[in-house]
């Protein structure tokens, strides 16, 4: 690739293999236009993509619409993924055009729109510049902004997205419950016996059969969901056996509480990992007196509890230390 970059346009040869790519989604197109749009839109991807890959940027063509031969056939999308960015949309434009033809369907949820003009042998093209947002269909091409802005934004971009992991990974420890200082009896606030909280006869027999030997560690928290609830809470235990050095099991119930006899309907009950995937769930019907989970954990793990109703949810953070 030309390592040359003129500050306002840059051009080089479209990669090979973005043109035998361009060419297979183009012959599985059932119209001349659509074989020409899908061709067009595919080249332009290409080459915005080696284009940030050979600038530095970490993109995924797999997770880019583009990419896809039914998406390619069902809209008209040249959408690139950049990793945790986002889509930066890469409209083609060929030589001697005066604007940059931005169809409805992807005028939101784009981090920027990029123009790459096509030459006329299909095998090279120039970037042309970008803008940040569209509100017309036809953009003008005398409005883009240069690529040094918009290598200076996706940079931009990089840094808050690096902040703001940063802030979210600060605030996930700074709430953390620590579950091996339970086996010290050192709780956090909030974490109460569970039967200060509970009606003893609405409690598990097996939960109360635990709590007798023992051998178990339970504490509750009282998980205020809301005008779901009708301003009733439920209260979520956790409770661990005895310790063992390399792993842990856990086990987290759901019950009611302020004299309800039932759980309400639809209470999602969740296990997420570190990442914030669900893991595992259990989900209340019309007659639960309780739900309940119950898995390992190795030591230093970490994993989050959340409870969701409709569009209420609580989140518990927790790690095995």
């Amino acid at each position: 690739m030309n390592k040359i970059i003129d500050v306002l346009t840059f051009s080089a040869p479209i990669p090979v293999d973005g043109r035998h790519r361009a060419e297979d989604l183009r012959q599985q197109q059932a119209t001349p236009e659509k074989a020409e749009q899908v061709y067009l839109n595919t080249l332009s991807v290409s080459f915005v993509n080696s284009y940030l890959s050979y600038m530095g940027f970490e993109t995924d063509l797999n997770k880019s619409d583009s990419w896809n031969v039914i998406q390619q056939t069902l809209m008209d999308v040249a959408d690139l993924s950049i990793k945790n960015l986002g889509l930066l949309e890469c409209r083609p434009v060929l030589e001697d055009a005066r604007f940059v033809y931005v169809p409805p369907e992807v005028q939101s949820n784009r981090i920027g729109y990029v123009a790459v003009q096509i030459g006329k042998s299909f095998r090279e093209a120039t970037l042309l510049g970008f803008v940040k947002q569209v509100q017309t269909d036809l953009l003008p091409i005398n409005q883009l902004q240069s690529l040094d802005d918009l290598l200076e934004y996706l940079e931009e971009l990089s840094q808050l997205k690096v902040g703001e992991t940063f802030n979210n990974s600060l605030a996930f420890n700074q709430n953390l419950v620590k579950l091996k200082q339970w086996l010290e009896n050192i709780f956090e606030a909030g974490w109460q016996e569970v039967e200060t909280l509970l009606d003893t006869q609405s409690i598990n027999p097996a939960w109360n059969m635990r709590s007798k030997t023992g051998a178990f560690i339970s504490r509750g928290k009282l998980i205020d969901l809301g005008k779901y609830l009708q301003e009733q809470a439920v209260v979520l235990v956790v409770t661990l056996p005895p310790d063992n050095e390399q792993e842990m099991d856990v086990i987290v119930e759901v019950h009611p509480t302020n004299g309800q006899y039932y759980l309400p309907p639809n209470l999602n009950l969740m296990v997420l990992d570190f990442e914030g995937k669900s893991v595992m769930e259990a989900q209340t019907r019309n007659s639960n007196k309780n739900i309940q989970l119950e898995f390992s954990c190795e030591v230093g793990e970490r994993f989050s509890i959340k409870l969701a109703l409709g569009d209420i949810s609580i989140t518990e953070n927790f790690v095995i230390c």
